[in-house]
């Protein structure tokens, strides 16, 4: 029987501001970075967990994550997963943590982290990977994994009992699928961030299109000159064969009617859809802003930032999105999301996860999964960002235009010790954040 004897946090950031990786309209100098959860145990198996931010800030999930963890230090990992819901809401019921972030903000980041350190070890006492956990699950085993407070005027138990027994239909070719890496589409916003220059922008689409890939993502916001002028130079490579799909990003940075009007302005280049194009938390926004851009064929796509699954349940019952993406660690862990799948799959919503951060496709590539396998039965596009993953123990991998998808046990964010050492923050003697190098960013030049 395994037991939880201790918790341990790494505050780990990477430079990624000096070259602009991840740069949009809202954030100009993001340095990706991961609030790190371990959960040391008295077996050979530790749970390995984290939250993706960009910086400054780290250092208060960093803080809030052993007040989460101590919750559940001294317990074993069989009373844990025997009842997912139970401990799912025990773990946000401190009502003292609960008053300054009732199930969103820093708390909830850092019981992402600590949720899917759970996770994380249960799959590798089991063996297996976290998809493959939940896709051998009954779909009274799967429902007991979510605490269904606040959504059961949106999908019941029973009605979530239901949806999953009906898509078994299927299931055991969908998981030959899966281990033939046919499961999960990859599109890529390698080329789309707004700090790279026409010639690397250029350059990585043609690489990208040579490698296989058939959607592609850029960000938009700064100005609607600058937005066509890159678009132009996005559709003279792809071109605007069915097979190549644009969508566009304009991460929150518009009002409802700057978004409206602008994206008219952009129509031409026929973006499948608008990705956060107003505030996370305007249910009524976004579906005024789907309503008026329907006529175009733009959809709108949010979830990076929503903050949990009440959230999600208006935007998804009222209409208010084409396109839900849910985020592997902005949710509560992987409970929070399963309940998010459930929902969007009774409305017909199609899940595109945000993975455009360090650890998220190690994350979401199983989440896809699932979906694909498990809940929905529908394969649909997975964000794919190629930098950071030599980080990881098991990093993510896209071939001929798919994920590859992740056979090793556990949840796949297992971050390399000499990683956790060459960019922990502060840093001791030796590490990069001690280094000439990081002086610009520490005094704020790329802020």
């Amino acid at each position: 029987m395994v037991t939880i004897t201790g918790i341990e946090t790494k505050d780990v950031r990477f430079p990624t501001s000096l070259d602009k990786t991840g740069s949009d309209a809202m954030n100009a100098a993001g340095d990706y970075s991961a609030a790190y959860c371990l959960l040391k145990t008295d077996s050979e198996f530790t749970g390995h967990g984290m939250t993706f931010t960009i910086g400054r800030g780290n250092e208060i999930v960093c803080a809030a994550i052993p007040l989460l963890a101590n919750r559940i230090k001294g317990r074993t990992l069989d009373s844990l997963t025997e009842n997912w819901g139970a401990t799912w809401r025990h773990l946000v019921n401190d009502s003292q943590l609960r008053w300054i972030g009732p199930e969103k903000g820093v708390i909830h980041l850092a019981l992402g982290a600590v949720v899917n350190a759970i996770w994380d070890l249960w799959a590798k006492t089991l063996g297996k990977p976290v998809w493959r956990v939940v896709a051998d699950m009954t779909p009274e085993e799967y429902v007991r994994c979510i605490d269904f407070r606040y959504i059961t005027d949106a999908i019941t138990p029973e009605e979530a009992i239901a949806l999953l027994k009906k898509s078994a239909e299927g299931k055991e070719q969908r998981i030959k699928d899966a281990e033939a890496s046919k499961a999960v589409p990859a599109y890529t916003t390698s080329a789309g961030w707004l700090g790279y220059d026409k010639a690397k922008m250029q350059q990585l689409l043609r690489d990208t299109l040579a490698e296989g890939y058939r959607h592609f993502k850029m960000k938009v916001g700064t100005s609607i000159a600058a937005d066509r002028d890159r678009l132009s130079i996005a559709r003279e490579i792809i071109g605007y064969d069915k097979g190549n799909v644009l969508m566009v990003d304009a991460n929150q940075v518009w009002s409802v009617p700057e978004a409206i009007d602008w994206m008219k302005q952009l129509a031409d280049f026929k973006p499948w859809f608008i990705e956060e194009p107003t505030s996370p938390d305007d249910i009524y926004g976004h579906g005024k802003i789907r309503e008026a851009l329907k006529e175009y064929g733009i959809g709108v796509a949010t979830g990076e930032m929503c903050q949990n699954r009440v959230v999600f349940k208006q935007l998804i019952q009222t209409g208010a999105i084409d396109v839900c993406q849910i985020d592997a660690c902005r949710l509560g862990g992987v409970n929070e999301v399963l309940a998010v799948l459930l929902m969007a799959a009774k409305f017909g919503v199609p899940i595109v996860p945000h993975s455009g951060g360090v650890g998220l496709p190690e994350y979401t590539q199983h989440l896809s999964t699932i979906d694909y396998v498990v809940v929905s039965g529908k394969k649909s596009v997975l964000e794919y960002v190629d930098h950071l993953h030599e980080h990881f123990e098991h990093p993510s991998q896209v071939k001929e235009g798919y994920y590859v998808t992740p056979m090793e046990p556990g949840y796949s964010v297992q971050m390399k010790e000499e990683s956790m050492r060459e960019f922990g923050f502060p840093g001791v003697e030796g590490s990069w954040w001690k280094s000439e190098e990081a002086r610009p960013i520490l005094e704020g030049e790329y802020i």
